[in-house]
């Protein structure tokens, strides 16, 4: 058996362990690059190290560092306030705003998982409360979180750009962007008119009263994190059958409603007694309403400036990050030290530990090797729509980042051919891997199967299977059909 086949087979391995044993893929990964390397490819350390990726750690560490400043001193449940205010009434518009809500959330820095365990809990009991459906409100809130996924100061965008700019290939960070908020955003148009939304529209408005956070228990300042995250860092860390390679846990029972009036329960912060907002988290006194305090004015000011930094003046998303929340840290320091617990360390080990082995198998000639493969199949398209079943059906049960992250390398010889464009297969891959994490199996499915108060779980779950098999069959072959056929050389 050649070497090259040798270490693709390692590859399918750790993507098995990782879905069947919930163990993290980048720590699974680094093991492979360390044990391939040495007895394989002949690599010392130096040469296994290589492929570590230095600038996406930084990138990786320094959002969402940021971004769990904002949660700790409670920017993020002002955002989230803010946002179920603007319905008004209008029923109809809960899903959009949950759509839109983790969506910003998302596109200016938060983990996928992260954004979805934050609004998903609000959003299934706002489901509970006024009769929508759960399976139309859960898919909003993961195709919200996939739609602002892939902005340019975004973690996805992030780790995608940097990898198309490390091999080398033309890419457009606008069109990467634009493909995933489109595509979802027109998956969600039609989950809105197939699961109830024009009865919604139909209903009008209802009195908001205790219903948009005024003398409203459910938005006491603490974050709720989702069912299914961890206690401290409210990032994903387990969800049943395949958790994406983060570290299993167990679920929490999600909260639910203590009063008819309040749309979500109160939650305490770990380390807190009930009715304990601590520093800078707190809410003046006035029990439900979430005041800006001069820390989340602040950490307000530094999310635009990292947009402002990344979009206006071309600087380093990572470096820029990691500055604004030292400054942030040094202001408020109570803040910080909760903060560094909840950085995204098992996405950090993940995505680290995957291109590292994609670096091993680069300096193996194993992406050249496979590349020619794809390209001898003689059918240029025919290649590209097998690249993006690969990769919808392998992250509906593993890893979306890390299957990105090792197809888009892969398929680098291939595209170097100049018959398929490669800004649209890149986008083609990017949508059919993230648009099938509405599966049960994938983290955000089961943090939306764990939120929803009230409903037959196991029912809830056949039919988020159901649509999460049914977006694997479609999706990949629209965004081929939309963005690689045109492209075509």
């Amino acid at each position: 058996m050649s070497p090259e086949l040798v270490s693709i087979l390692v590859l399918v391995v750790v993507f098995v362990i990782a879905t069947t044993r919930s163990v993290n893929m980048g720590a699974l990964a680094f093991a492979a690059a360390f044990g391939v390397g040495t007895l394989v490819a002949d690599l010392d350390a130096d040469g296994i190290f290589a492929g570590f990726p230095g600038d996406l750690f930084v990138v990786l560490v320094g959002v969402t560092y940021l971004f769990a400043i904002a949660r700790a001193n409670g920017t993020t449940d002002w955002l989230v306030h803010a946002a179920v205010r603007l319905v008004r009434g209008r029923v109809a518009l809960i899903p959009w705003v949950m759509f839109a809500l983790t969506g910003a959330l998302t596109a200016i820095g938060a983990v996928s998982p992260a954004a979805v365990a934050i609004v998903a809990p609000i959003a299934l009991s706002f489901a509970t409360r006024y009769a929508i459906s759960p399976l139309l409100m859960g898919t909003m809130v993961v195709h919200g979180a996939q739609a602002g996924g892939f902005s340019p100061i975004s973690i996805y965008g992030s780790i995608v750009n940097g990898i198309v700019e490390r091999e080398g290939l033309p890419g457009s960070e606008v069109t990467l962007f634009l493909a995933s908020l489109i595509a979802n955003l027109l998956i969600a148009g039609v989950l809105f008119a197939l699961f109830g939304g024009r009865k919604l529209w139909a209903r009008g408005s209802v009195p908001t009263d205790g219903a948009t956070g005024e003398g409203d228990a459910g938005f006491t300042d603490g974050e709720a994190p989702g069912p299914g995250t961890d206690a401290t860092s409210g990032t994903a860390t387990g969800t049943g059958p395949a958790t994406s390679g983060a570290t299993p846990a167990t679920p929490a029972t999600p909260a639910t409603p203590t009063a008819p009036a309040s749309p979500t329960a109160v939650a305490v912060r770990p380390g807190r007694e009930a009715g304990d907002t601590g520093g800078t988290g707190d809410t003046g006194g006035t029990a439900g309403i979430i005041r800006l305090t001069p820390a989340r004015i602040a950490t307000l000011t530094a999310l635009v400036a990292l947009v402002v930094a990344v979009l206006g003046f071309d600087l380093d998303a990572g470096l820029t990050a990691v500055t604004l929340a030292v400054v942030l840290s040094t202001a408020w320091p109570d803040d910080s030290r909760r903060a560094v617990g909840e950085i995204a360390w098992s996405t950090v080990l993940l995505i680290c530990g995957v291109l590292t082995y994609v670096g091993v198998l680069e300096e193996m000639g194993t992406i050249t090797w496979a590349g020619e493969g794809v390209g001898g199949i003689g059918v240029p398209l025919l290649a590209a729509v097998l690249l993006c079943y690969i990769g919808a059906v392998v992250s509906a049960f593993a890893s979306s980042v890390g299957i990105m992250g090792a197809l888009i390398p892969l398929a680098v010889p291939f595209l170097a051919q100049g018959e398929i464009g490669a800004v649209g297969m890149v986008a083609a891959l990017a949508v059919s891997a993230t648009v099938v994490d509405v599966s049960p199996f994938s983290t955000n499915g089961a943090l939306v199967l764990a939120a929803a108060p009230d409903v037959d779980r196991e029912r809830f779950f056949r039919q988020l299977m159901v649509y999460g098999g049914i977006v694997v069959a479609a999706v990949p072959a629209l965004a081929w059909l939309v963005l690689v056929v045109p492209g075509l050389g």
